[in-house]
Formats: structure tokens, C-alpha cells, sequence
């Protein structure tokens, strides 16, 4: 399916879906970082009309990445007229959460506690807008090496990108005409103090992961594998201990 396609595609399918909801949705609510993934999601949902409240979550962000967000922000909000934009400061929210947890430090229990902090705010906003949450993943995170947060970034109620790879991602970014400077931009979570990217954490490109998923004779099968193997617990349902009749 041609980009263009794709665009209709999702756009509907979005909007099948709320319709199908025993209690319709009135609002779609989305995090937005500044990452072509949630810049792609948010105008998607953009375009079908319904009330869709973008925000956008700063945790200790690089400035760079912050100011592309609220610039995807103010981009989505003079294109369509049924988008509102928000930013919610979690800074000190997470000092206190920070605090409050020193005596359970961990450098990567923090950075996860950072999307889940975000999750929370997303679900309470939705809550307020008789709205659902929707994510950003794309199909390489969310189904190929499980590259998200267990119930932060993951936990949405629908995800209309997870069935495209993120070269089709940035694809759908230049036909919806997302700013050029996002597209460009190197992918990153935004989980970290140190600003790292996916490519440095994951060890390698989007591409390669891709043909790695694709290919079992791929040079980078064998690392892609153990990538996946680490995060099986996220993609897998949760363990249920069946009590015997």
C-alpha cells in the first residue's frame, strides 16, 4: 500500500474503531516528544476530525527535543482546527517521585518512571475529555525488540502505527508534510539525562533491525534475537497462575 493509502487507511481505521465503542470516545489524547513516530500518530488523528488533544510531557528534556515537540505542537494546531496543544511540566512531579524513592535508586527504574509518569498524565487528561489514549510504537518496538516501557509508553487503549516498520514511519512523515527537522531528527525516548539516541541504545539503525526481522540470514540476525529475547516479557501476555479445577 502506497503512502498516501496508508494515510487514508489509518485515518479510518481510527475512526471505525470509536465508532465501534459502546461508549463512543469524544476525544482522542496523544503524547507528543518531537520524535517522527508521535508526530506521525498525532496527525493521523488530526485528520479524522475528532477533537484531539496533543500534549506534550517535558522530564528533565534536551532542549532540542523539547522545542521540536512544541513545534510539531504549533504545527498540527494551525493545520487543524480540531487539535489542542498542551504543555504539562512533570519536572517537579518526578523530583518529588525521585525523592520519595531514593532509598530504591535505579538509573533505569528512573528513566522508565519517566513514561510512566507520562502515561498516567495521558490517562487522567483522556479521563477529563471522555477521551482514549492513543500510542506512538511502531512495529519494530512494539512487536520486533519490544523497545518501550512496560506500562508507560505501552500502556494505550489503541495503537494505529504498530503495523508499520519505521522506514514506513518516516514515509507517511513526508507525506503528511511533518516539519523536515523532525523527520531528520535521530530517534530517542527521551528517557535519559544524557539525551541518547535508539540507535546507540539498540545497538543498531532502524534499518538494520528491520532486515534483521525480515531476513534469518541476516549478519545482525543473532543480535537482533538477543534483543528480542530480553523484552519478551513486554510483548508476551502476563504469566496467569492457573489454580486446577
Amino acid at each position: 500500500m502506497d503512502p498516501k493509502n496508508k494515510v487514508d487507511f489509518i485515518k479510518n481505521w481510527i475512526q471505525k474503531y470509536v465508532d465501534s465503542m459502546p461508549a463512543k470516545a469524544k476525544s482522542l489524547v496523544i503524547g507528543i516528544s518531537g520524535g517522527i513516530d508521535s508526530s506521525v500518530s498525532s496527525t493521523l488523528c488530526a485528520l479524522t476530525g475528532m477533537k484531539t488533544i496533543v500534549l506534550s510531557m517535558p522530564i528533565k528534556q534536551k532542549s532540542a527535543q523539547h522545542n521540536l515537540s512544541l513545534k510539531h505542537q504549533e504545527w498540527l494546531k494551525s493545520n487543524f482546527s480540531n487539535v489542542e496543544g498542551y504543555t504539562i511540566e512533570l519536572d517537579n512531579l518526578f523530583g518529588t517521585f525521585k525523592t520519595s524513592l531514593s532509598k530504591f535508586d535505579s538509573e533505569h527504574g528512573m528513566a522508565n518512571s519517566r513514561a510512566r509518569l507520562r502515561m498516567t498524565t495521558l490517562y487522567q487528561v483522556a479521563a477529563a475529555n471522555q477521551g482514549i489514549v492513543v500510542g506512538t510504537g511502531n512495529k519494530v518496538e512494539d512487536f520486533g525488540v519490544g523497545f518501550y516501557t512496560k506500562y508507560g509508553d505501552g500502556g494505550v487503549d489503541i495503537s494505529p502505527i504498530a503495523d508499520c516498520n519505521k522506514t514506513e514511519v518516516w514515509e507517511l512523515g513526508k507525506e503528511l508534510k511533518i516539519l523536515k527537522e523532525i523527520i531528520d531528527a535521530p530517534p530517542t525516548d527521551g528517557l535519559w539525562d544524557d539525551g541518547r539516541t535508539d540507535e546507540g541504545q539498540l545497538g543498531l539503525s532502524y534499518k538494520e533491525l528491520e532486515e534483521a526481522m525480515n531476513n534469518e540470514g541476516s549478519k545482525n540476525r543473532d543480535k537482533y534475537l538477543k534483543i528480542r529475547k530480553a523484552n519478551l516479557h513486554k510483548m508476551e501476555p502476563i504469566p496467569v497462575c492457573k489454580i486446577p479445577n
